[in-house]
């Protein structure tokens, strides 16, 4: 029997990035498959805080070892924005299309388009909290390229790479990816740790 981990999300595009990264080692279970239909509201100013918050939320209300994320693109022409708003940039409730468009409207005529996806990982057993993070450098387009992905992968040219992320098969992707990055830090954790 695989041990089971609760992925503490309601977010499919992620859960299934996550399943390709972690294979069959564990059983990945969403909130949707235990029911669980609570919205953590991220409160917090930090990637890690929220990240944390909704580790623990999420593990204590399952009663089981849990995981969440945070996952911010931090601009250095906008200071680190979107940054923790990165999700909800353009407003509540709005699509990643109106974030991406609003990305692309605060950046019209710079030049300076540095950019990093950031992810934290926050491993709830119970008892302790673990954090494992992942990063890359890359850059802004000025438009749109790629169908695949989800966010601002569309616009966002890692460093060294000349697809976006939407351009990439998954596979290749998640092997350079902020999140899969910090999954692999997660897992390694795991592997070295596994629950009882």
């Amino acid at each position: 029997m695989n041990p089971k981990l609760l992925f503490g999300t309601n977010n499919l595009h992620k859960l299934r990035e996550i399943k390709e990264i972690v294979g069959d080692a564990y059983t990945l279970l969403s909130l949707a498959d235990l029911g669980i239909d609570l919205e953590v509201e991220e409160t917090e100013n930090t990637l890690e805080g929220n990240a944390i918050l909704k580790a623990k939320t999420y593990g204590e209300l399952a009663a089981m070892p849990c995981f969440a994320d945070d996952t911010g693109l931090e601009v250095d022409a906008l200071n680190g924005a979107p940054g923790v708003y990165s999700a909800r940039y353009a407003g509540e409730g709005c699509s990643f299309e109106d974030n991406v468009q609003k990305l692309l409207r605060e950046l019209q005529g710079e030049d300076k388009r540095t950019a990093r996806f950031r992810t934290v990982i926050a491993y709830y057993d119970g008892r302790k909290v673990h954090c494992f993070e992942g990063k890359v450098e890359g850059s802004i387009l000025q438009s749109p390229r790629g169908r695949g992905g989800f966010g601002y992968d569309p616009v966002f040219l890692p460093e060294g790479a000349s697809l976006t992320f939407a351009e990439m098969e998954p596979a290749a992707k998640n092997a350079i990816s902020h999140r899969g990055r910090a999954l692999k830090a997660f897992a390694h954790f795991l592997f070295n740790h596994s629950p009882h």
